[in-house]
């Protein structure tokens, strides 16, 4: 019979992997979203229309289906199979997570009145200066609750991972469940609503932060 500290070892280990994943995916996520915000933006209407296209291709397939792709196309395409399975499944989630953070980015910056791009360069301010002393710091104000919403997402969306054999806490729990111990498989639950409670407390706090920004 499997104890409670035995099994909450082996979980603790498997979301070791899901934190792996997650602060990795974050990590790499934010900026390149920001690179496509700006390419999907941009005035060169091939760059703008490539960029918009490859968006809506992964927003609009399952995360599940692009860890597939990665783990397998480029071996069979050519003939250069991606052989470690936790970085198959890194590549699909930046990708999938940066072209979201990009649309969050896009929406954040347009909702900028053109009024106080204008009256920053009346100052004598550059388009450049003016983005970052005037624009960026109210765009970081609007784009945080749906950027925490997808944050807290992406912890979950972790899980997948399991689906090409990355040991995350549920495919270990689901070692237990192949044992005939099927607890093991609900106590998963309360690693991701600790790790997410400690998120939300997180963004909560920095919306207050922000708050000088609410006129």
């Amino acid at each position: 019979m499997e104890t409670f500290i035995s099994v909450s070892t082996e979980l603790l280990k498997g979301f070791g992997e899901n934190l792996k994943l997650f602060s990795l995916t974050l990590l790499l996520a934010l900026p390149i979203g920001l690179l496509i915000t700006f390419c999907s933006m941009s005035k060169f209407k091939p760059l703008k229309w490539l960029s918009k296209t490859f968006v809506w291709i992964i927003r609009g397939t399952p995360l599940m289906l692009q860890l597939f792709v990665v783990l397998y196309v480029p071996g069979l395409l050519f003939n250069y199979p991606i052989k470690i399975r936790f970085t198959a499944a890194l590549i699909a989630f930046v990708i999938n997570y940066s072209c979201y953070f990009s649309e969050i980015y896009r929406g954040g910056i347009e909702s900028i009145s053109r009024g106080q791009y204008e009256a920053g360069q009346v100052l004598g301010m550059t388009k450049t200066q003016v983005f970052f002393r005037v624009v960026l710091l109210q765009v970081v104000k609007r784009i945080v609750p749906p950027m925490s919403n997808e944050i807290i997402t992406l912890v979950k969306d972790t899980s997948l991972a399991r689906v090409i054999a990355v040991a995350e806490i549920i495919m270990m729990a689901d070692r237990f469940s192949a044992r005939g111990i099927i607890w093991p498989l609900f106590y998963t639950g309360a690693f991701f609503l600790l790790f997410n409670g400690l998120l939300t407390v997180v963004f909560g706090r920095i919306e207050k932060k922000l708050d000088y920004f609410r006129g």
